[in-house]
């Protein structure tokens, strides 16, 4: 009967691939600068604002969002249309590969309505953002003072 016996240099490499995590290869977006602009007066609701990075290479594509903070979150677009300043649900954002989303005043930003408790500046806000592909990308956003 002959015995089969393995190399040292393949031992290392078969022990080194199954210590591996799963999924080390796969790409994850980031969101990055986020930050909640708490309103000069009690309001139900506030503005969340940051940057979504896509450092992969297939497009990011952002179909819903939720936060266990807010009754309701979704994506606003601001926009100038005949000199008046109008808002709109975004139902879907698509991030190129190697590309940014940039949610600021006035443009692309975050609309977070019935905060479920009152927020304080300095503490963080968690939003989830709902993947078209079945996953969840996770941002934390910093609660700040009006003009801060």
């Amino acid at each position: 009967m002959r015995t089969f016996r393995a190399s040292p240099l393949l031992a290392v490499v078969i022990i080194a691939f199954s210590a591996w995590p799963a999924g080390a290869n796969e790409c994850q977006p980031t969101v990055t600068d986020g930050w909640v602009r708490l309103p000069p007066v009690s309001m139900p609701m506030l503005a969340g604002f940051g940057r979504i990075e896509n450092g992969c290479a297939a497009p990011l594509e952002i179909v819903g969002a939720s936060s266990p903070a807010f009754a309701d979150v979704s994506v606003h677009q601001t926009s100038i249309v005949d000199g008046v300043s109008r808002m709109r649900a975004v139902p879907e954002l698509r991030i190129a590969a190697d590309d940014s989303a940039v949610l600021e005043p006035g443009g692309l930003h975050l609309m977070l309505m019935q905060p479920r408790a009152p927020l304080q500046a300095g503490g963080t806000v968690v939003v989830e953002f709902e993947l078209k592909d079945g996953g969840v990308l996770r941002g934390e956003f910093e609660v700040r003072k009006p003009g801060g």
